[in-house]
């Protein structure tokens, strides 16, 4: 009787062994031939899950996207609002481990998703749904009924981003965890802000 391989399974074998190759040595270490010998498959064995390293790359980032978008939506519901926008700033930030090595992986896709429309698209549809999700959160924060789309509630967003963005890539500079001090300061400071 033929063994029964789960696909899928194996997809995200190989994507689990992409993002280790990039964490620890960058886009370039995640070569087809680095990739198969990580995983432990056969030469040719990656041709049936996958037909080019660009397909892997796509999934990977997929991946690493996925995993940011149910971090951030498995917030507790219930709390207020500040502390609503403390969580999905906070789950956005690289504050832990795992989310340092996801800014990794990103940082070595963005360069990749220059040449790549796709990936580039994905990664706009991402920014755009969590900024929607920001400025909604925000407006609660701020208790002064302003509409999710108020000028000053998208100025603060788009703060938050580009400060989440430069924060993921400094924490690329230093030992893992070094700055997470000073990024959460940073969200005390800005909750501070908001809400007095």
């Amino acid at each position: 009787m033929p063994k029964v391989i789960d696909h899928d399974e194996r997809r995200r074998e190989i994507v689990a062994v992409a993002k280790k190759l990039i964490i620890e040595g960058g886009f370039e270490a995640a070569t087809m031939r680095s990739i198969v010998t990580a995983a432990g498959f056969a030469n040719g064995a990656l041709k049936h899950y996958f037909a080019s390293k660009d397909e892997i790359i796509a999934a990977t980032f997929e991946s690493v996207l996925r995993e940011t978008e149910a971090l951030l939506a498995g917030l507790d519901p219930g709390l207020g609002p500040a502390e609503a926008l403390r969580g999905f700033v906070e789950g956005a930030l690289p504050l832990t481990p795992d989310r340092i090595a996801a800014g990794r992986v990103l940082l070595a896709l963005w360069d990749h998703s220059v040449a790549n429309p796709g990936l580039a698209a994905q990664y706009r549809e991402l920014l755009t749904s969590w900024r929607a999700e920001l400025c909604r959160r925000l407006a609660a924060a701020r208790g002064k009924g302003e509409r999710p789309n108020a000028r000053a509630v998208g100025v603060l967003a788009d703060e938050i981003i580009s400060v989440t963005i430069g924060a993921t890539v400094s924490s690329l500079m230093y030992p893992v965890g070094e700055l997470v001090t000073r990024y959460r300061a940073y969200v005390d400071s800005l909750l501070a802000r908001i809400t007095d």
